[in-house]
């Protein structure tokens, strides 16, 4: 077995606010491999998406130490920390953070213009992100074209393009309809499955949750359980 892709070693995160200090991570201890579909589960407020941005290095660790890919994030500068995030992950929002006069081609091909690619070779690799998420004919359309759920999958093919080592997907099917819900879900569990892509999918429905390999429970910023699914 190889280099974990995650290793967060007690990890805390404190916050300050209005005087008081609030506890959001608390001694966390957690490792994904290659190809694990990790489900987040937990109430509002109980540290889900700090974890995530610790994850993805938006945010820094008060005390502990998070490795992806086997680099110490504490250790990159902010600069830094912006070209390894896009090289190595790929972020799904609940709330799609679409560019609303950018075409679904031009939102999905964004992370690729930090890259050295070639215009061809980034219209070849937007045009296979986009055919994964099943919207070749729509990368021509503004997201005021396309469905809630169309737009979420734009969002997907975008977190995708660079072909990123981790996922980590805020809430995906929060603001959707079930049918696009589990639309997007089965993505994400192709893309796990077929592709060998490591998921982090915060969630608060059981349901979303059941396509993942593996479930963690998180209350007032402790990990109070990791299982596999059945």
């Amino acid at each position: 077995m190889g280099t974990p892709v995650v290793q967060v070693h007690n990890v805390s995160k404190r916050f300050s606010r209005d005087g008081f200090e609030v506890v959001a991570l608390d001694h966390v201890d957690l490792d994904l491999e290659q190809g694990d579909f990790f489900a987040l589960m937990g109430p509002s407020g109980s540290g889900k998406s700090t974890l995530l941005n610790l994850l993805a290095g938006i945010d820094r660790v008060t005390e502990g130490q998070v490795v992806v890919m086997g680099t110490e994030l504490a250790r990159l500068s902010e600069s830094q920390l912006a070209v390894w995030r896009n090289a190595h992950i790929g972020y799904i929002f609940q709330t799609f953070n679409l560019v609303p006069v950018l075409t679904a081609f031009e939102n999905v091909e964004l992370p690729l213009l930090l890259t050295k690619l070639s215009k061809a070779e980034r219209r070849k690799n937007v045009e296979t992100a986009l055919e994964l998420v099943g919207l070749s004919d729509r990368m021509n359309h503004q997201p005021k074209q396309l469905s809630g759920g169309q737009e979420q999958r734009v969002a997907i093919a975008r977190a995708i393009v660079t072909d990123p080592d981790l996922i980590l997907a805020d809430e995906p099917t929060g603001n959707l309809d079930a049918r696009s819900g589990e639309e997007v879900l089965q993505i994400l569990s192709t893309l796990n499955r077929e592709l060998n892509k490591t998921i982090m999918l915060v969630t608060h429905d059981p349901h979303a949750a059941s396509f993942a390999t593996h479930e963690m429970h998180l209350e007032k910023g402790v990990l109070t359980r990791a299982a596999a699914v059945a």
